[in-house]
């Protein structure tokens, strides 16, 4: 679904680069890099580990070094580690929890049941 905001964002940008100077062909640039940003963004979990991805990084625990999941209401969730750190997980979201659930084998409870 994200695509298809960036599509969108992207007709809306062909019309200021085709009424505008050469140079505004260069504003294409931004929905490239929002299309590579959705591509990447993204929380991959099994039944031993968490990866997070972002932009330029990954990150991967294991589900004993997770001690829970914290909420807000605008963002993704973050795991709370033993360690003491946040680990922001993408595209993870409340809405999301019982595939969470499912994969992590129970380990995170499902809010729904």
């Amino acid at each position: 679904m994200a695509h298809f905001a960036v599509g969108f964002l992207t007709l809306g940008l062909l019309a200021v680069i085709l009424a505008g100077p050469p140079w505004a062909a260069l504003l294409l640039v931004i929905p490239i890099m929002l299309s590579i940003a959705v591509v990447r963004y993204r929380t991959v979990a099994d039944g031993k580990t968490v990866t997070a991805r972002s932009l330029l990084s990954s990150e991967t625990v294991g589900w004993d070094d997770i001690e829970g999941l914290r909420f807000s209401r605008s963002s993704w969730a973050s795991a709370h580690l033993k360690n003491g750190e946040e680990l922001r997980l993408p595209a993870v979201t409340f809405a999301t929890l019982p595939q969470l659930t499912e994969v992590s084998a129970g380990r995170v409870p499902n809010p729904y049941s």
